[in-house]
């Protein structure tokens, strides 16, 4: 007879017999999270409530297996001639939601039932009037593509809301909501006008934020400056850095990147351009190296003559920065003639520099001259700046 390969869960004793195993022989071992969660699943699509009772004071069998007393487990070991491979009881760190009750890694039994009360706590799922919601006090998006919201809009009336948003309520009004995260979902419904499905907590300002950045890093593609934008906003309103990278899933290094760009690049000049989705940090970094205040009008032209060509916002991004890399065509040298009529020296001027030159064969000694009052005439051009 061919010999199987069982896993169970539990510790073995001193002689090599597995006990306290989980397992038992011919059935997978038993994933007490995995129940848990499939419970709260099938309580929030309304297929099975969600038990308020603790599990320890469930009948043994409604209980997980893993949560049962040792002498009512099966034991696997009771099937002779297996091979049996026994696993740690301790599970591995689980992360499947932004929501804290799926956020702790379940170390123990008791964790299991730590994860049960908070799913009963606080996730209830509620319908709510879309015009008691309001944003939250950060935004984190530039600006919606119309296309986008027309698709979620004909998904949601055919289909329905399928994730909850997560609100607050509102710190400074009174029977008023404040969005988490869902600001998508809460612009489509409103001009649905049905109710939205919402988890309501109460949350603090960093909760908020931590959990606002988090799910749009999971569920959407912010573009680098709208990431950049959304960190420059929380360190001005005196968030924490660390509180910072742990809403955007960055680094310290990363995080200094983002801020650096957002404060290199005017305001006006980022919000022109838009959140430019297909453009990365280099080329955000480069045009950030590249602008400067005598720049400005330059850009600012660019920008509105691509926008007046119906260009996207990667494209003005683009017709920014050859702005900036294109070097003008130099203007034609202006002669400079003498009172005596003497054409002695030529003078160039662009945007970067002034340029007089002196025709040596002319006048060999004027230039030495010119260099040895310099500074006279520097200090001159100083003093008239102050008067």
């Amino acid at each position: 007879m061919a010999r199987k390969n069982l896993i169970s869960f539990g510790n073995d004793d001193a002689d090599g017999s597995p006990s306290a195993n989980l397992g038992t022989a011919g059935a997978p071992a038993p994933n007490p999270v995995g129940e848990l969660q499939a419970e709260a699943a099938a309580a929030i699509t309304g297929d099975r409530p969600l038990s308020d009772r603790p599990l320890a004071d469930r009948p043994l069998a409604d209980r997980p297996l893993a949560s049962r007393p040792l002498a009512d487990r099966p034991l696997a070991s009771n099937v002779a001639g297996e091979q049996i491979a026994v696993l740690p009881t301790k599970l591995p760190s689980l992360k499947t939601s932004p929501l804290r009750a799926m956020k702790e890694a379940v170390d123990s039994v008791g964790r299991v039932e730590e994860l049960e009360e908070q799913l009963r706590a606080g996730h209830t799922i509620v319908d709510l009037d879309p015009s008691e919601i309001d944003a939250s006090f950060v935004p984190d998006r530039m600006a919606y593509s119309d296309e986008a919201h027309k698709e979620l809009v004909a998904a949601i009336k055919s289909e329905g809301q399928q994730v909850p948003i997560l609100v607050r309520p509102h710190p400074e009004h009174s029977g008023r909501y404040q969005v988490a995260y869902g600001h998508r979902r809460l612009r489509a419904i409103k001009e649905l006008g049905i109710k939205i499905r919402a988890v309501v907590r109460e949350l603090t300002d960093e909760q908020l934020v931590v959990a606002q950045g988090q799910e749009n890093n999971a569920r959407t593609n912010l573009s680098f400056i709208e990431k950049a934008r959304f960190a420059s906003r929380l360190e001005e309103r005196g968030f924490r850095r660390e509180v910072i990278m742990q809403a955007l899933c960055v680094d310290k290094s990363m995080l200094s990147k983002m801020l650096s760009v957002a404060n290199a690049v005017p305001g006006h000049i980022i919000d022109a351009i838009g959140p430019a989705p297909k453009i990365g940090r280099r080329k955000w970094e480069d045009l950030s190296g590249l602008i400067k205040p005598r720049t400005i009008d330059k850009v600012r032209s660019a920008i509105e003559r691509a926008e007046k060509a119906g260009r996207d916002s990667d494209a003005i991004f683009e017709a920014a920065y050859r702005a900036l890399i294109t070097k003008e065509p130099g203007s034609k040298p202006e002669t400079w003639t003498a009172p005596d009529g003497v054409r002695l020296a030529k003078i160039s001027v662009t945007d970067d520099r002034f340029s007089l030159v002196i025709d040596r064969k002319v006048s060999p000694e004027f230039g030495d001259f010119l260099k040895s009052r310099l500074e006279d005439l520097y200090n001159e051009f100083q003093g008239a700046k102050q008067a």
